[in-house]
């Protein structure tokens, strides 16, 4: 009698070989696709450039790009060549409206205040003034007078300066010009300029006791995807927490964090909009 010496789990295993190779060939596509898309964040580039910057040959590039052309991830114009298509603009639409400030900075600034042990803020412009939408207590026995929905000054706050910093001296003068003439504050405004100036070039900001006495603090801003400026953070402290030595070290602790919560909101490092002209 003949035997059946075949091996009913041998069809199995070559199916499941090849959903494995099919699985990685997929992974690999997409890959590329994705790489393919960095390649032309710049504008317009030919096939033969394109297909170089991928390391492929012309016409696997060629055969890459129609597809995600097809699609609408890109963009193809004659004699220049191809460009990041209208799919990738409605989903950043998307993307941006979903997006939820306190929500994404929260496990950000937490970290920040338990390394520091000090108070930290979020807040955005709103009118002519800082509006605060998230507050992290630190562990010092230090009381800020500040609650989740307060408007405080633009310029006399850590946060209010860390969100002007991109505008225009001629902006900067006129809020300044109003919160002084509204009794805020009676500072000297060539004094105050100075400041702002190296804040500026510093990419962050300080509170030197000019909001609150004795409170001390350091504010750096957050970027969206355009490089514009949606929020600020600040990390508030006394005084004696606050020496200028401290606060020079906490500057690259608080920028990194508002840089964290900037490349979450699609931010890319170095990017931000020219600045306005000085007058």
């Amino acid at each position: 009698m003949r035997q059946n010496t075949s091996n009913p789990e041998s069809g199995e295993t070559k199916f499941v070989e090849v959903e494995e190779k099919s699985k990685a060939a997929g992974s690999q596509t997409l890959h590329r696709g994705l790489d393919l898309l960095d390649q032309v964040i710049d504008g317009p580039i030919k096939l033969a450039d394109l297909s170089v910057r991928m390391g492929l040959t012309r016409s696997t590039t060629h055969r890459l790009a129609n597809a995600m052309v097809e699609r609408g991830f890109l963009t193809f114009l004659p004699r220049e060549g191809y460009q990041l298509g209208p799919k990738l603009l409605q989903l950043g639409f998307l993307a941006q409206s979903q997006a939820d400030i306190v929500q994404i900075a929260r496990p950000h600034i937490e970290s920040l205040a338990a390394a520091s042990e000090d108070v930290v803020h979020l807040g955005r412009l709103d009118g002519d003034q800082a509006l605060y939408l998230d507050k992290i207590p630190g562990r010092r026995r230090v009381e800020i007078s500040s609650r989740i929905g307060d408007r405080h000054p633009l310029t006399s706050t850590g946060l209010g300066k860390a969100l002007l910093l991109d505008e225009a001296e001629a902006r900067w003068q006129r809020a300044f010009d109003a919160e002084r003439e509204a009794g805020i504050h009676t500072a000297d405004y060539r004094l105050w300029l100075d400041r702002m100036r190296a804040y500026a070039t510093a990419g962050r900001a300080y509170d030197l006791e000019e909001n609150e006495d004795q409170i001390r603090c350091v504010a750096a801003p957050i970027r969206d995807a355009s490089g514009t400026i949606v929020a600020a953070i600040s990390l508030s402290s006394a005084a004696q927490y606050m020496d200028d030595d401290r606060m020079a070290a906490l500057s690259d602790d608080v920028r990194a964090t508002a840089n964290r919560v900037s490349a979450d909101l699609g931010w890319t490092p170095g990017l931000k909009p020219r600045r306005a002209v000085r007058r």
